[in-house]
This record gives C-alpha cells, structure tokens and sequence, in this order.
C-alpha cells in the first residue's frame, strides 16, 4: 500500500469562493480508478504542540493499492485537470509519500 499526502497552502486573500472552488476540485481526484481511499480536509482544531504544523488550508490523502497505482494516478486526466485548474490557487504545496 501506498498513502499519498499532500498538503496545500492557498495564496493569501483567497477569498471564501476560491476556497469552495478549490475544495470541489480536489473531490473530484475521487473518480480517479485507482484511488482506493480519500480523506480531504483542513488543519483539526487540537491543542497546539510544539511538533504540529496547522500552517496548510487543505490536506488531501490518498490511499493506493501499490505504486503503479499512484503513477497511473499522477498522469490520469481528472489529476492532470485538477492541477491545471487549480494550480493558480495555491502558494505552496508539499507532497509525503510513504509506504505501508
């Protein structure tokens, strides 16, 4: 298995539209054939550590049967469109793949 975790950082003043429209196109990474299992979210409201990081808007993890599963995910057009739709809204974006 593979997780896939991406986490996005939006450009600054976006304003709440921005925000919806960018939510909505990462549900739609979920009609991708090979994704198994897909969490979307922002930072949880926890008590603050010394260890977390609540900077990012929007985490997006997936879960993969294996890694060509995720190389086909990564040049599927639903993700090819999801990035050049909404690439423009995004300052920052950071990508930890691991393996289970």
């Amino acid at each position: 298995m593979l997780i896939h975790s991406v986490f996005f950082w939006l450009k600054p003043g976006l304003k709440a539209a921005g925000r919806r429209r960018f939510r909505a196109e990462l549900g739609k990474l979920a009609a991708i054939r090979t994704v198994g299992r897909i969490h979307i979210g922002p930072p949880a409201a926890l008590e603050e550590r010394d260890v977390t990081d609540r900077t990012f808007d929007f985490a997006l993890t997936i879960f993969f049967k294996d890694a060509a599963a995720h190389d086909s995910y990564q040049v599927d057009p639903i993700h090819e469109a999801f990035v050049k739709s909404s690439k423009a809204l995004w300052a920052r974006v950071r990508v930890f793949d691991s393996q289970v």
